[in-house]
């Protein structure tokens, strides 16, 4: 379930990159000015997201149920598993969270202990992206249907709102993306495979066999 996210996400946002080309309405800016509109040119014809509206759509949408049955058969599985524990961050451990940042950016020369599989950063991030992944889903029907889901539409927003926090969310899930698949490789090879196959190995000791540890 974890590893079928990446292809269907990805899927999902060039799809969605093809809807957007149709209106580019976002850009960053402050005070006033704008640094970076959503997207240059050069973007748009480097991936061919010309004239691919009808597709666009056909994909996303279809794609975006795959995703939506994906996630409640894993928010299932995390609840009768009882695994959503070895996520869910504690408000007693959430000062880790800075300790093992020190870490990765080499500031700080140990990192807090792991509790359990996961350490505090791990299980915050983790958490957080469930909750975009959810949101993107609603947010994602009250675009697809602002009449018939009215009540969500409102929930969020409006329709301009709720259109808002899909492109956001789909921004964040790209950064996310880059930043988790570095991390990965950057831990070596035996924990990249482990992401992939739900399982990693342990290294194999003097005289004896390798044994699978948890991935």
């Amino acid at each position: 379930m974890h590893w079928i996210n990446f292809p269907l996400l990805v899927i999902m946002i060039y799809s969605g990159l093809r809807i957007y080309r149709a209106e580019q309405v976002y850009a960053f800016g402050l005070f006033g000015w704008e640094w970076f509109k959503f997207f240059p040119a050069g973007f748009n014809d480097t991936l061919e997201l010309n004239r691919r509206l009808a597709r666009g759509l056909a994909f996303h949408l279809n794609f975006a149920w795959l995703f939506t049955l994906n996630g409640a058969a894993y928010a299932i599985y995390l609840w009768r598993t009882g695994e959503w524990r070895g996520l869910v961050p504690s408000r007693r451990h959430l000062g880790d969270v800075v300790l093992v940042v020190l870490h990765d950016l080499h500031l700080r020369k140990e990192a807090p202990p792991a509790r359990g599989t996961y350490n505090e950063a791990q299980r915050l991030t983790y958490s957080l992206v469930i909750g975009l992944g959810a949101l993107a889903i609603l947010s994602g029907f009250a675009i697809f249907k602002p009449t018939q889901l009215g009540w969500l539409t409102w929930a969020l927003g409006g329709y301009t709102s709720a259109r808002v926090i899909h492109f956001t969310v789909t921004v964040l899930f790209s950064l996310f993306f880059v930043v988790h698949v570095l991390q990965v490789i950057r831990a070596g090879p035996r924990k990249f495979m482990g992401m992939i196959n739900g399982y990693e190995l342990a290294p194999k000791p003097a005289g004896g066999t390798a044994e699978a540890g948890d991935g």
